[in-house]
């Protein structure tokens, strides 16, 4: 029996060439630390399955944007990415 290992997305962030800002990071700044968490543990699941990560964590949106989807106390929280390339994520704001 083989096993396959899926290959590793690179996860970049999307920073504002003017003021150097970093939108998701301050987005994700001003969150409860649980909602903080959820959020993170979605990224981190993004890097590991890249194409791959389907509902409920993430869903295609249009025009290649996909959303990653976090959920606490009823609370609806989504983060834009869109794919560069196979094996690269560009994520850019929640």
């Amino acid at each position: 029996m083989r096993t396959y290992r899926l290959a590793e997305t690179e996860v970049l962030f999307f920073r504002e060439e003017r003021a150097g800002e970093i939108p998701l990071l301050t987005w994700l700044d001003q969150l409860p630390f649980k909602v903080h968490v959820k959020c993170t543990e979605r990224i981190d699941r993004l890097g590991e399955l890249g194409h791959e990560l389907r509902r409920p964590e993430a869903d295609f949106l249009r025009d290649g944007i996909y959303e990653l989807r976090a959920s606490y106390q009823g609370v609806h929280y989504r983060m834009l990415y869109f794919f560069a390339g196979k094996a690269v994520v560009v994520l850019s704001l929640g």
